[in-house]
């Protein structure tokens, strides 16, 4: 039987490596983050905020990370939050504060860009107001305040992590910013400006030495020749430009954002893809594979599908493949972390996507339209299962023959290979 790929490109043949999501996100990239930043002297945030939630499960002890990077974990790493985030500072401290408390001290190890745009609770506010507008079209947004911050800094109104170094300047530009929010018809509350002022002064305090010009800084160590790695929040197909549109995040998630979310030059890197097994979306949106039945019910109960961040049950169905080539071409993957494969080994078939039939036209890309992807069918090659519990299993050749036929079908038809696959929670099980 025709074996997987096992020739994997040399890690770290150049000095930037990004992991990035081929599906709508919670593919667990935190874990390969986790894993591959043992090797790295860096790993940097590119995009996002607190809408993202990357779950590390080291000895038993679970760690949901929202806005820190995930290579906190490892004390020899620096790890940094880009001037493509954005950055709610009550969450960030909180999330500091309970690293502290299980023994990770972030100490000359976390850096904030300058640059990164300030998250603040009116930004929640605005967007629970405009998802609840949408009525039955909602977005099915995270109501975390992206598109409201994001849109701030496109409208050049936005504060940025830099204002804290003058609480002057910075208390007039949040006076006047919150003056404008509290005109707003269908806030349930008027904000108390004089107490954001002075609970963002704390927060600065908190952050003494953190913010910086994470550009120079990465810059600076990619030239000395050390290693970064780019880390991506949300997935693919969330892109702003393209992803499902408009059932998407406000920021680009794609890889082309790496350069500008982190303020480093264009340059060779590796691109790991992460996609499960199977495919997951949370919020609303066309989901082409979508098991609306006892076997998307096994799914999510089995993979324990639910939010990281909101706790939402995740919409589970079988993988697509035609939605990840689409990511995979986009983002230049060089090779695959295949997550989740355990949650797959009691099926006794599984179904693979593999085409589209849009009004009666077999197709094998994503439409650009909201309205042609509602309408598009999936077809699907069925292979047989393997039955067999994998948890234990370390290395990809040691999987059952089903299971291995299973990854190359997968390889074959992406041309991409598959260097890791996920069979547990834990750290440590990952085989490769």
């Amino acid at each position: 039987m025709n074996q997987p790929n096992t020739s994997k490109p040399k890690l770290f043949s150049t000095r930037l490596t990004a992991v990035i999501g081929l599906n709508w996100g919670d593919e667990g990239k935190g874990k390969l983050v986790d894993i591959l930043a043992s090797k790295s002297q860096f790993v940097a945030r590119f995009g996002g905020g607190a809408n993202a939630g990357h779950t590390i499960v080291v000895k038993g002890q679970k760690v949901v990370l929202h806005q820190l990077p995930s290579g906190v974990l490892h004390p020899q790493t620096k790890n940094v939050i880009g001037n493509g985030c954005v950055v709610h500072l009550p969450t960030l401290i909180e999330e500091i504060e309970e690293l502290e408390k299980i023994g990770v001290n972030l100490t000359d190890r976390l850096f904030i860009s300058d640059r990164a745009t300030i998250l603040f609770d009116f930004h929640k506010e605005l967007d629970g107001l405009s998802e609840s507008a949408l009525g039955t079209k909602k977005i099915g947004t995270t109501k975390r305040g992206i598109g409201p911050a994001y849109a701030d800094r496109v409208n050049r109104r936005s504060l940025r992590m830099g204002d804290l170094a003058n609480l002057e300047t910075f208390a007039a530009k949040l006076r006047e910013r919150l003056e404008e929010v509290n005109k707003v018809k269908g806030l349930p509350f008027k904000f108390d400006i004089e107490r954001e002022i002075t609970l963002y002064q704390d927060l600065a305090e908190r952050l003494e030495g953190m913010i910086c010009d994470t550009s120079a800084l990465l810059q600076e160590a990619l030239t000395d020749g050390k290693t970064v790695l780019a880390e991506g929040a949300q997935g693919s197909l969330l892109d702003i430009e393209f992803g499902t549109f408009p059932f998407v995040t406000s920021s680009t998630t794609t890889a082309g954002n790496i350069f500008s979310g982190l303020g480093i030059p264009p340059q060779n890197f590796n691109s790991i893809g992460v996609a499960k097994a199977y495919t997951t979306r949370v919020g609303e949106g066309p989901f082409t594979t979508e098991l609306l039945n006892e076997t998307g019910e096994k799914l999510r109960e089995v993979g324990a599908e639910f939010g990281a961040t909101t706790g939402r049950p995740r919409r589970c169905g079988w993988m697509d493949l035609v939605a990840t080539k689409y990511s995979a071409k986009l983002n230049g993957t060089t090779a695959l972390n295949l997550t989740k494969l355990d949650v797959l080994n009691d099926f006794k078939e599984i179904q693979v996507c593999t085409k589209y039939s849009l009004d009666g036209e077999e197709i094998e890309t994503l439409p650009a339209t909201i309205e042609e992807l509602e309408r598009v069918e999936p077809i699907f090659e069925t292979l047989p299962g393997w039955q067999t519990d994998t948890s234990a299993v370390k290395n990809i050749s040691e999987l059952p023959e089903n299971a291995k036929a299973y990854i190359k079908f997968i390889e074959d038809y992406l041309k991409v290979p598959v260097n890791w696959v996920g069979v547990g929670v834990e750290r440590e099980a990952m085989a490769s």
